[in-house]
């Protein structure tokens, strides 16, 4: 096949399962894959145990097929780790928050089984509450299973809203900071919930933030409908119109320009990034009618739209956010619309993953290894609130590994010299301790019991 060509999508259908598998890749890549599938083919086809339909679909279109490989980015083990590590917070968080709203802050665990599908979980809720038995305390009244917040998650959860209270300035700072950097300084109410949990805004801030101060925000309703709510700057601050990459720039008396966080290994997005860094930088908050006549992929129009990416992450509490997210954006800091192939340019600033089927575009300069650099003190208690969850999950981890090892002693399965192992996982926060007959000596122990039992 010829470099020139795209590679075709190729589906082996399988008699039986009826499983179909997809071979979908890019030219960039085509000899590599071509070679795969030729192998899986020929495997298939020499098996006569399956029987195997291959549908050959016309050629794709070249560029179509380079857009999809433009989602590919070179795995950042401990951003990827930092991700991860979010994931399990997140759900518990907005557990809590669903608990909160509850009366006297008691949920019915078949509530909360109805509130799995919007958090995206699978299985039972009462499975996945009594992991974490520092967080939740599952009950049973009146033949009904209940959950409220142990007293642990409550002194998190008041030590929480008084670090709100105190981080009040910063947050208005952030929401005037981000109406500064939308063309018509006005946002949609809908859109901006979007957001406010990345900007640390609370679930209140219509009526806790807001009325507070009238001086700079207002809200407008022209038509009367919730939906088109919104909220406007009344007052420019050209203190506030200031980048993070601008400050940085005071701080260490030079010009403003990015920083790139790659290994030196990566010769070519180096070049790319020097090429690019060397036009000099376009603040996020340049005034509207400087840059509303670039033409679209222009470097002028290419330099601020990355500049307004950087410093909106800049504003977040974790330096991320989804892109879907930000492409509900489009119209109000009018971003291109391939803002994911614009992003995907840029490894050296931003780094993209697709962790859990979303994807999340991370500020590479805000994170060292996978922990932030400047930890905001709302994220400060976020994580105490992800080390009493981890400490919850261990202790739920070691009860039923105790219980395991208990019912394989009641079947003569495991000895009862393994103190020691005992021992050993109580130190470990590992869950993956196989032991049983996995252990040669297990092993011995469990084919002698099994050839007396046979025998008697």
């Amino acid at each position: 096949m010829r470099d020139c060509l795209a590679f075709p999508i190729l589906l082996l259908t399988f008699k039986g399962n009826g499983r179909i598998t997809d071979f979908l890749d890019s030219n960039n890549r085509a000899r590599s894959k071509i070679q795969s599938v030729k192998t899986m083919m020929n495997i298939c086809f020499q098996k006569q145990k399956i029987t195997t339909s291959l549908i050959c679909f016309p050629l794709f279109n070249l560029h179509l097929l380079q857009r999809l490989s433009l989602w590919s980015m070179k795995k950042d083990p401990d951003l990827e780790a930092a991700l991860t590590r979010n994931r399990r917070w997140i759900i518990n968080n907005q557990i809590k928050n669903i608990i909160l709203r509850c009366p006297d802050h008691v949920a019915s665990v078949n509530f909360l089984q109805k509130k799995f599908k919007t958090l995206d979980l699978q299985g039972k809720a009462l499975n996945w509450l009594k992991k974490y038995p520092c967080c939740f305390e599952v009950y049973l009244q009146n033949d009904e299973h209940h959950c409220c917040l142990t007293k642990k998650m409550l002194s998190l959860v008041q030590e929480e809203e008084s670090v709100k209270d105190k981080q009040e300035p910063v947050v208005v700072e952030r929401l005037t900071k981000l109406l500064m950097m939308v063309y018509n300084h006005r946002l949609n109410v809908s859109k901006l919930n979007e957001l406010k949990r990345n900007l640390g805004l609370p679930d209140d801030y219509l009526i806790r933030i807001i009325p507070k101060h009238l001086d700079t925000f207002r809200v407008v309703n022209h038509s009367g409908r919730r939906a088109s709510m919104e909220i406007e700057l009344m007052n420019w601050n050209p203190d506030l119109a200031v980048s993070a990459i601008e400050r940085k720039a005071q701080e260490q008396g030079r010009n403003p320009s990015f920083q790139c966080s790659l290994p030196s290994s990566w010769v070519k997005s180096w070049e790319r990034f020097h090429e690019f860094n060397s036009s000099p930088y376009i603040s996020p908050y340049i005034n509207h009618g400087n840059w509303s006549t670039w033409s679209t992929g222009s470097t002028e129009s290419e330099k601020r739209t990355i500049g307004l990416v950087h410093e909106l992450l800049s504003l977040t509490l974790w330096k991320k956010a989804s892109i879907m997210k930000l492409g509900h954006f489009k119209r109000e800091l009018c971003l291109p619309e391939k803002l994911n192939v614009l992003l995907l340019k840029h490894p050296g600033i931003f780094y993209v993953s697709n962790k859990y089927q979303i994807y999340t575009v991370l500020l590479r300069e805000g994170y060292k290894g996978s922990e932030l650099v400047e930890k905001d003190p709302v994220v400060v208690v976020k994580d105490k609130f992800g080390e009493l969850m981890q400490e919850g999950l261990h202790e739920y981890n070691r009860r039923h590994h105790m219980m395991n090892l208990e019912k394989k002693r009641k079947k003569g399965v495991v000895g009862m010299k393994l103190g020691k192992k005992e021992n050993d996982y109580e130190l470990s926060d590992e869950d993956g301790d196989l032991g049983g007959i996995f252990d040669p000596e297990e092993r011995k122990r469990f084919y002698k019991v099994l050839f007396e039992d046979k025998g008697s």
